[in-house]
């Protein structure tokens, strides 16, 4: 779609198939909106936001099948869990401009009242949220049992879930992956965003993850790497490859490479910018970085 300043009032087709072009343009129209709002309180998480702002872009513009009208149950549709919910800024985007709720409502994040919480939670009924993700670690749990109720119930479409590299020093995570495996939960395609940054410094120092990959692949999970998940084409190939493992007996691991605060120079590389918010000139930098042609800010 070409009018980025959509509502739940546009008559949609049950998913998006956006070109290119245009996801590469919405991931851009995303950015400013997590600049914006995070500026607009001085407050939120900008750094893993933009990070993975290309993944969600491609997941509800072009891969997922979902639908904006928003049933809870989620019977016959993808399902997208966000487990890291201090990124809230690039998920709430996402869903506004999807069509879940009217783009507007982006200026009332994490304000008194606002449905948009500074972590997703379901009290507000915000239409796209489906858990609380505040506490880290839980996300694995909750995508895996959503995932195996879809094949008890016959339902062959896809979980999809994001998970910080730091949360996986959580302990819960393990029992899930482990869990997931034992149950061929194989519908179930979990992205881990591998930026190596976290709120006290890098993961190397704060608590070494090792070597993901081969830990996963101990657990009895299919392993894709991501090399560069700020690249919309590399993210569109890797989502592809992995639903082309989906039914084979294996839960899928995305580990998916990127850089925190990507798309804003003064924000990329590095853990400062995890949690705190751009000054009024530092906003003023990064949406004359963040270049659109007709951008549609809220």
């Amino acid at each position: 779609m070409d009018n980025f300043a959509c509502t739940n009032t546009i008559a949609f087709q049950f998913f998006y198939q956006m070109e290119l072009q245009q996801l590469k343009n919405m991931a851009i129209q995303v950015r400013r909106d997590v600049v914006k709002m995070v500026h607009g309180v001085q407050s939120g998480h900008p750094g893993g936001s933009l990070g993975c702002t290309d993944l969600l872009t491609a997941l509800y513009f072009k891969v997922m099948k979902h639908d904006p009208a928003f049933n809870m149950d989620g019977i016959g549709e993808d399902l997208f869990f966000l487990s890291n919910g201090h990124i809230s800024p690039v998920f709430y985007s996402v869903l506004a401009r999807s069509g879940y709720f009217p783009v507007s409502e982006l200026s009332t994040f994490r304000k008194l009242n606002s449905r948009l919480q500074g972590h997703p939670a379901t009290h507000e009924h915000l239409p796209g949220v489906r858990i609380a993700s505040g506490s880290l670690g839980q996300g694995m749990s909750v995508a895996a049992g959503a995932a195996k109720a879809k094949k008890l119930n016959n339902d062959s479409r896809i979980v999809y879930s994001l998970h910080g590299d730091g949360e996986l020093q959580e302990g819960q995570n393990w029992e899930a992956i482990m869990f997931a495996a034992h149950h061929k939960v194989d519908n179930l395609i979990a992205t881990i965003d591998v930026n190596r940054q976290q709120i006290d410094g890098p993961t190397a120092q704060v608590m070494d993850l090792g070597d993901l990959n081969a830990k996963f692949r101990a657990f009895g999970w299919e392993v894709l790497e991501m090399k560069n998940g700020n690249d919309m084409e590399n993210v569109l190939e890797t989502l592809e490859l992995a639903r082309s493992f989906v039914g084979k007996g294996r839960p899928i691991c995305i580990l998916m490479h990127t850089e925190m605060g990507y798309g804003v120079s003064f924000m990329q590389g590095t853990h400062e910018w995890h949690g705190i918010a751009p000054s009024d000139a530092q906003l003023e930098t990064a949406l004359s970085e963040l270049i659109l042609e007709d951008a549609a800010d809220y």
